[in-house]
């Protein structure tokens, strides 16, 4: 880990924030003073998948799952430990979290009160990929909580939407909200945002290694690609945040109003999940992955939901689109305080030792 975290970084990975927030404000503004792009960027749809987005998804998290060594991943499985953490986190800590947090600070906006809730049934297929790469996470254990995962969110979304928007409102007084999700609809979000990628990187791998060997293929080809990942992640951020840059502009305290939720529920995951995970006694590059796996949600489908069931201009769909706003940049920062805690730490040993030398 030491040695990674000392590497030359590059010079897009060095200043990395400052390209994050340079994008969300280019995307902020084009949005706002150029309506021809959101509307250049709206004729490109297909149904309520954005494919400049879904593009821009799809080839940011091919890099880092090209990478990964599949003929490992038997091993993420057989920890049943990894498995379970990873299943409490997911499926029980995030949802119920999401759901108290949504009812504290929006029960009188129930439209966004829903959508955030939808944000935390959405498991994250797609995103933490990247936060994993950035962060030095293992990439097997995060390919393989993904896929499991996927799995769980195809067989449960339609069942937790049923019961976190529809039942358990009314048992604490509030109005349910019927929402119908079919798990047809998940597979195919989960086949072309995970799917996909998923796919292509292992195709990749297995060819390449087969036909140019396992040395070449990590030492030259791997890093030939990896750039792409910050490229598309740029790129999907400038497109999301024009696309909502009036609303942004124009509504900033219900912005604001969404995002403080958020921005707790995605530090107290991480920070849970971070104590879980060491606890369980897991190393840092497994712990980093079961926290940004727990952290992170599935955006697309939330927002894919939230269209499909209440319209694109309704309240529901616009807290759906706050929820990558605020991801992007509080799990960066949070990749970079991993980052420094870990360096900290390291620098402390280090003096420790020259102490005990002396």
């Amino acid at each position: 880990m030491s040695e990674n975290l000392t590497r030359k970084l590059s010079f897009l990975d060095r200043y990395l924030t400052v390209w994050i927030f340079l994008a969300m404000a280019i995307g902020v503004a084009s949005g706002y003073f150029l309506p021809a792009v959101v509307h250049a960027i709206t004729a490109f749809q297909v149904g309520t998948t954005s494919i400049p987005i879904a593009a821009g998804l799809i080839l940011m998290m091919y890099p880092p799952l090209a990478k990964v060594r599949y003929e490992e991943m038997g091993e993420v499985f057989r920890n049943k430990r990894v498995l379970m953490l990873s299943l409490l986190q997911n499926w029980v800590i995030g949802p119920v979290l999401m759901f108290v947090l949504a009812v504290t600070f929006l029960r009188h906006y129930p439209e966004y009160m829903v959508g955030l809730i939808m944000i935390g049934l959405a498991r994250c297929i797609a995103m933490v990929i990247v936060w994993n790469e950035l962060a030095k996470g293992d990439t097997e254990y995060a390919a393989g909580l993904v896929a499991f995962n996927s799995v769980f969110q195809v067989l449960f979304y339609s069942v937790y939407a049923w019961f976190f928007i529809t039942l358990l409102p009314s048992w604490i007084g509030m109005k349910g909200t019927i929402v119908n999700v079919s798990m047809k609809q998940i597979a195919q979000s989960v086949f072309f945002y995970l799917g996909i990628p998923f796919l292509a990187g292992m195709i990749t791998r297995f060819t390449l290694v087969r036909a140019r060997g396992r040395e070449w293929y990590e030492k030259k080809f791997v890093p030939r690609i990896s750039p792409l990942t910050l490229v598309a992640l740029l790129f999907t951020i400038v497109v999301m945040f024009s696309l909502k840059g009036q609303y942004i502009i124009q509504l900033p305290l219900d912005v604001l109003r969404i995002a403080l939720p958020l921005l707790i529920y995605f530090v107290v995951m991480f920070l849970v999940s971070f104590y879980m995970g060491k606890k369980l006694g897991a190393d840092y590059s497994q712990t980093a992955t079961l926290s940004f796996t727990a952290a992170s949600n599935n955006f697309e489908l939330a927002i894919a939901v939230a269209v499909a069931v209440f319209g694109i201009h309704s309240g529901a769909a616009f807290a759906a689109v706050i929820g990558p706003l605020v991801e992007v940049p509080v799990l960066i920062g949070l990749v970079a305080a991993i980052f420094h805690c870990v360096r900290c730490r390291a620098g402390q040993r280090s003096k420790v030792g020259q102490q005990l030398d002396i």
